[in-house]
């Protein structure tokens, strides 16, 4: 089933911190950035999108032609709301999905579609919403450790011309928010602390200190008071390779609280 994709150069990785949902209609340096990225890789067969906001009780793939655009949030304008990304879904990437995947059951999910954390950004790396999109859950069951095992089996999948995006956020702590300065750059001390170390572990390829974020003191602590908007991360880490490179993009926090900060591994 895997050889149904034509094979092409290996793709890349992409981690994107998506922050607020209204950089779907904002102009301003992340986006450029999201749009810059899109620049620096091949055009894609397929695009498989790990979201923070989709969380279920197992591992789901959307597998419908025409996924919906969900607008999963509240209290924005309604200019957010009106926004469609009319990407097409892809069984057959999803039908692949599943088979990849050995560890643990993987169902098909016809209900779900493409959520905020999937498309707003990938409607600024591709505006034509011409690449076939898939997205697959966050089984909230399984530990980070399952979680990175679980990424590694979709390997193949690069050599096929997917490219697979983890879409959340390294330090994501809602409640520590300055709301009253949402669109201003700084970070607070724990925050900046937490960021850099992840970014540091990353480049050391240290992976089992990151799965174990939960044990590296208090800056994680708060820089992660949830895990849903790092698991993504560790996703895309567990696609990496042995001598791949990696380079950061958006690195910049927001609201004291938010990390914008972004990768690309090649």
């Amino acid at each position: 089933m895997i050889n149904s994709f034509n094979s092409i150069e290996k793709m890349p990785l992409l981690f994107l911190g998506h922050g607020s949902p209204m950089n779907a209609i904002e102009e301003n340096e992340f986006v450029t950035g999201f749009r810059n990225i899109s620049t620096e890789i091949p055009k894609p067969n397929a695009i498989l999108c790990i979201s923070a906001h989709w969380e279920t009780q197992e591992t789901q793939v959307t597998a419908m032609k025409n996924p919906a655009t969900i607008h999963d949030f509240f209290g924005f304008p309604q200019e957010l709301f009106e926004v469609q990304y009319p990407a097409p879904g892809s069984p057959k990437l999803a039908m692949e999905t599943k088979l990849l995947i050995k560890s643990t059951e993987v169902n098909l999910d016809y209900n779900w579609g493409l959520d905020h954390g999937a498309w707003s950004v990938i409607k600024h790396l591709y505006p034509d919403a011409d690449i076939p999109t898939v997205e697959m859950s966050l089984d909230v069951n399984k530990t980070p450790q399952q979680h990175y095992e679980l990424a590694q089996e979709l390997i193949p999948l690069r050599e096929k011309g997917v490219l697979i995006i983890g879409s959340g956020n390294i330090v994501h702590n809602l409640k520590k928010v300055d709301w009253q300065k949402i669109n201003e750059e700084f970070a607070y001390d724990w925050a900046m602390e937490a960021n850099e170390k992840v970014k540091q572990l990353i480049l050391d390829d240290d992976h089992q200190m990151l799965i174990d974020f939960k044990n590296q003191g208090s800056a994680f602590q708060l820089a992660i008071p949830s895990v849903e908007h790092y698991l993504p991360l560790l996703y895309i880490l567990g696609l990496k390779e042995k001598g791949e490179s990696i380079s950061f993009f958006n690195d910049k926090p927001v609201a004291g609280a938010l990390s914008m900060t972004s990768l690309k591994i090649e």
